[in-house]
């Protein structure tokens, strides 16, 4: 306030100075320099001031101007990056979706697709529900499956939902058999991320890194199914079986899309 009265004072002495300088001009020439000496350096603050001020109100202008295309930016930026991820998820899910269906052209079964919709929060199970039911044709006994392989067994089906007993759990087990050596035994869940394949026979060479395979023997999973591939052997003096853990080629912790095979082998030897 204080401010804006000093200049409106500055000006009015500025105009009356130079008022009196032009009447007078002609009379005195004197009292013209003198009044331009008073003068000028009124107008040099004046012209000074109002440069600053014009300064500051252009720069405040192109503040403002520029903190609102920043802001503009920003929010475009953060548009385009969640529209990246919805992309990039949307190109993940079809890879995922591709794999399913060269798979499933890959078998000569008759299979159903189904989305991982939960995990069973029971500590005494592993298992995961997925969206496909009785109405679509799943059933207790069928096997699941995924490119990688052997998912599990459905337990549990209703309408449109159904519960998948993992591989890796306790109760689970599969016939199977070692690729390389055809050597059989069952492979059990275990309390972690593996599993243990029981009842192999010590005369059977085994060696770490072999894969394990499903031996179509168990009437529920088709032969050939991959399980996993072996991380530990242990034979020991006595008994005529050997120690072996299998670790399964599914991540039971990314699980999101699976198959469903509609009939179990088991299904096919009772029809007949």
């Amino acid at each position: 306030m204080v401010l804006i009265v000093g200049v409106i004072v500055l000006i009015a002495v500025n105009i009356i100075i130079l008022s009196v300088s032009s009447t007078h001009q002609r009379e005195t020439y004197g009292l013209g320099r003198t009044g331009i000496a008073v003068v000028a350096p009124f107008q040099d603050i004046f012209s000074s001031s109002i440069r600053f001020a014009g300064d500051i109100w252009r720069h405040y202008f192109q503040l403002v101007s520029t903190a609102k295309e920043n802001d503009r930016l920003t929010r475009q930026l953060e548009l385009i990056r969640e529209q990246n991820l919805r992309y990039k998820e949307v190109e993940l899910s079809n890879a995922r979706l591709r794999s399913l269906l060269d798979f499933k052209q890959s078998m000569n079964r008759q299979v159903i697709s189904a989305e991982v919709i939960g995990k069973d929060p029971s500590p005494w199970f592993q298992s995961v529900i997925i969206d496909k039911g009785i109405d679509d044709g799943v059933n207790t006994g069928f096997p699941v499956v995924i490119p990688k392989g052997i998912v599990g067994q459905i337990t549990e089906a209703s309408g449109h939902y159904a519960k998948v007993l993992l591989l890796i759990d306790q109760n689970n087990a599969v016939d199977g058999l070692i690729q390389q050596t055809r050597a059989r035994g069952i492979v059990k869940g275990a309390s972690g991320e593996y599993c243990i394949f029981k009842y192999v026979l010590r005369k059977h060479e085994i060696r770490t890194g072999d894969i394990v395979i499903s031996s179509g023997l168990d009437a529920v999973f088709p032969k050939g199914l991959r399980i996993g591939r072996v991380t530990g052997v242990i034979k020991r003096n006595s008994g005529i079986f050997q120690e072996v853990s299998v670790t399964p080629f599914v991540d039971f912790e990314k699980l999101e899309e699976v198959l469903v095979i509609l009939q179990s082998e088991k299904q096919k030897v009772d029809e007949r």
